[in-house]
């Protein structure tokens, strides 16, 4: 995919989780868009997935440990073929598989259930560890937020990712500024993150997460990486795309209404436009 494919799919991603959250009547739409751009280079450029065998041994794995933004993440999956796009609408309906959470029993193309804030990265250093163990080429990926890295797990993870020397893991941070009680500076400060995670031995890269050039060449990057794990540190905007949305932290976890779905999707249909143009 070339740079304009890219934008394309990363707006429909956002489309479909606007779909999904106003479907449910609830959800996290914030984070989902902001990560929108991140996901789409890790499942139609970067992982190796494959739709028809999402089990397959040698695939690379992603953990979502920020598990609540699962509607950018389902969008995603859905629009690489690992289940219909019209089964967003379903997202946390009863009887659904689609949870407000990834669950790995039941999704296709999930690989860890995720949810608990903090624990997702101790789940991608095991996989890694693992791969590392059993001779495996196998990538590992897992997204965190800039509000679940104030969880004194995360630092016990990444000691152990630095000290196993996992460079098959890659540690990616949506540094959108903001969490559910608002600015992640305000709340509890994780900042220097970047001079955080080199103390704890990652090589550290940190990018516009909206930028796909510079998203490429990040994960370039940390393939070229021996000898320690990665750590992308994506600065991006939450909300992304839809005017009303874009850095509020109000819309951490709320659903628009009617009028208001109306006018994200008439904003994200106007980027499709221009994108098109």
């Amino acid at each position: 995919m070339d740079v304009k494919q890219l934008k394309k799919t990363a707006n429909e991603v956002r489309k479909g989780a606007i779909e999904a959250v106003y479907q449910a009547k609830s959800g996290h739409p914030g984070g989902s868009l902001s990560a929108a751009d991140i996901f789409t280079y890790l499942y139609f450029v970067e992982m190796n997935v494959d739709p028809e065998n999402p089990k397959a041994e040698n695939r690379d794995r992603f953990v979502l440990s920020k598990g609540h933004v699962a509607p950018g993440y389902y969008s995603t999956l859905a629009h690489r073929g690992f289940f219909p796009v019209e089964e967003l609408k379903t997202l946390r309906k009863v009887g659904a598989r689609l949870q407000g959470h990834p669950d790995m029993k039941h999704i296709p193309g999930v690989d860890m259930s995720s949810g608990s804030l903090g624990q997702g990265i101790s789940a991608a250093c095991g996989m890694a560890k693992a791969g590392k163990l059993m001779g495996r080429d196998y990538r590992v990926y897992t997204l965190l937020g800039d509000g679940e890295i104030q969880e004194g797990q995360v630092w016990e993870a990444a000691m152990f990712a630095a000290h196993n020397k996992l460079d098959n893991l890659v540690v990616i941070v949506d540094n959108n500024g903001l969490q559910i009680d608002g600015s992640v500076a305000d709340v509890m400060s994780p900042y220097p993150i970047d001079e955080k995670f080199k103390a704890f031995g990652f090589e550290v890269l940190t990018i516009d997460g909206h930028d796909f050039d510079e998203i490429a060449a990040a994960f370039s990057k940390a393939r070229e990486t021996k000898g320690k794990p990665t750590a992308i540190i994506a600065k991006t905007v939450k909300g992304k795309g839809v005017s009303f949305m874009e850095n509020q932290a109000s819309w951490h976890g709320a659903a628009p209404n009617a009028e208001q779905y109306e006018i994200a999707m008439a904003d994200l249909n106007a980027i499709a436009a221009g994108l098109e143009g």
